[in-house]
């Protein structure tokens, strides 16, 4: 049994079979033996298969292209999960196997070249057919001795795409592409050389229309990896550091565990809002608030206290824009505690004002504060809408665009995302902080509905 098992691999089963795109069943069947036995255990010719094709064997299983008369792969990952390397490894064995025209796609042509193609896991580190690859700049074409070509397109311009044709695609970060759907639809038209032209698609998550129509389309198929499963080749400890500084939020389990998150139906707050105004640095502030959401009790089972800084500033294009600055929230805090992250947080952001919800202690709120050394004016204010009544104008200028993060807030990311939500339990803490800051930069001094001061 073991002899018939070893000479199906053998003679002529391990020539290239030309115009194969990408892996074929003979290397599904080469690694399938060489895990079961280990290469030191298989034939020499296999070896030197092997040898010329390492990645049949060193590929993680979900790296490792699906089986079947598939058109598109939709590989999703973690940051770091190996999606490059899975991608470059798909484009070098169909060059071998003789396609002649690959297109290579991603957000711009800056990262095809920096990451698909020069970047560590990219096509120049790869031994194509007969040697590594050459970039001709100016061409915007990568080069194999063999002949084969392969040329960088970006998703900023779909009618780039137009005309030329292939007989294989990479496309990297399609959740990322500023045109998605239409650089795709263009490139689809392209796919026509070769017996049965194929697509890869390599992305970290997110829920953007293309990825959506690619999970949902019967012609493709996916597989998914996460960021530990690939953290033997990632520098030590990153896997345990991100895992333990963004632990349980929406941000771990798109960007480390590669899930694709869709908004709760019902949720007044869009991740596609929050990540389309995301911003790195801020202007000069014209004013800076901190606004704290005081939880009725104290203890370990007690809500936590909303405490979230934000400023407002004039911004090209937006007029008026309010920044959510930083987010101090916590539970289980002690009212001395809590008041002192909210005077920590206003004296590092340089708030003018202290904006602390009445309803649950009145005026003993301001006493609390002015104990932990608050020497900034405290405004009480008092709800006379539902929360999320109050919530509906600040999750419209999100719409609008007018109200950025400054960074990831990943915790109160994920609880606006959920608040209104179906099935939504719990206090929103961090929210309704939040909506107080936002109300008191952008809609009393605008003439939106007004709050009652104390």
């Amino acid at each position: 049994m073991e002899g018939s098992r070893m000479r199906m691999l053998s003679g002529h089963d391990l020539r290239l079979s030309s115009g194969s795109v990408g892996w074929t069943e003979l290397d599904y069947r080469v690694r399938a033996e060489a895990m079961r036995l280990g290469v030191n255990s298989l034939p020499e010719e296999i070896k030197a298969y092997l040898r010329q094709n390492p990645f049949v064997f060193e590929a993680r299983d979900m790296q490792v292209p699906p089986r079947g008369s598939w058109r598109t792969w939709l590989f999703m990952g973690g940051r770091g999960a190996g999606k490059t390397r899975a991608g470059a490894e798909w484009v070098r064995m169909a060059v071998r196997r003789g396609c002649r025209r690959v297109a290579l796609v991603g957000p711009a042509l800056s990262d095809v070249r920096e990451v698909m193609i020069e970047g560590p896991s990219g096509l120049r580190h790869l031994d194509g057919a007969g040697g590594a690859p050459v970039y001709e700049v100016s061409r915007r074409r990568l080069v194999w001795p063999n002949g084969a070509e392969a040329f960088a397109f970006s998703a900023e311009d779909p009618d780039s795409l137009r005309g030329p044709q292939f007989d294989a695609a990479w496309c990297d970060e399609v959740a990322a592409w500023a045109k998605g759907e239409a650089v795709w639809d263009t490139l689809q038209m392209g796919l026509r050389l070769g017996a049965f032209p194929r697509c890869v698609a390599t992305t970290t998550p997110r829920p953007v229309d293309l990825v959506r129509r690619l999970v949902a389309d019967g012609g493709s198929m996916m597989t998914r990896s996460t960021t530990r499963e690939n953290a033997v080749n990632l520098a030590p400890g990153f896997v345990d550091m991100m895992e333990a500084a963004y632990a349980g939020s929406a941000m771990a389990r798109q960007e480390l565990m590669g899930d694709l998150l869709e908004d709760p139906k019902g949720a007044l707050f869009l991740r596609s809002m929050i990540d389309g105004a995301r911003v790195y640095a801020v202007p000069e502030m014209a004013d800076i608030v901190v606004a704290v959401d005081p939880p009725a009790t104290s203890g370990p089972r007690a809500d936590a206290c909303g405490i979230i800084a934000a400023g407002v500033a004039e911004a090209a294009g937006f007029g008026r824009r309010c920044f959510v600055l930083g987010d101090a929230s916590a539970a289980g805090l002690r009212p001395a505690d809590w008041a002192g992250r909210a005077v920590s947080l206003a004296e590092a952001v340089g708030a003018s004002m202290i904006i602390a919800e009445a309803n649950q202690g009145g005026e003993m709120v301001r006493q609390t504060l002015e104990s932990a050394g608050c020497r900034l004016p405290v405004r009480l204010v008092h709800a006379r809408l539902g929360k999320r009544a109050r919530a509906i104008p600040v999750a419209l200028l999100y719409e609008q665009g007018k109200v950025a993060h400054l960074g990831l807030l990943a915790t109160l990311e994920d609880q606006m995302c959920r608040f209104g939500a179906e099935g939504f339990t719990g206090s929103p803490d961090r929210v309704d902080a939040l909506v107080w800051a936002v109300w008191a930069l952008m809609l009393e001094r605008t003439g939106g509905p007004r709050v009652r001061a104390l």
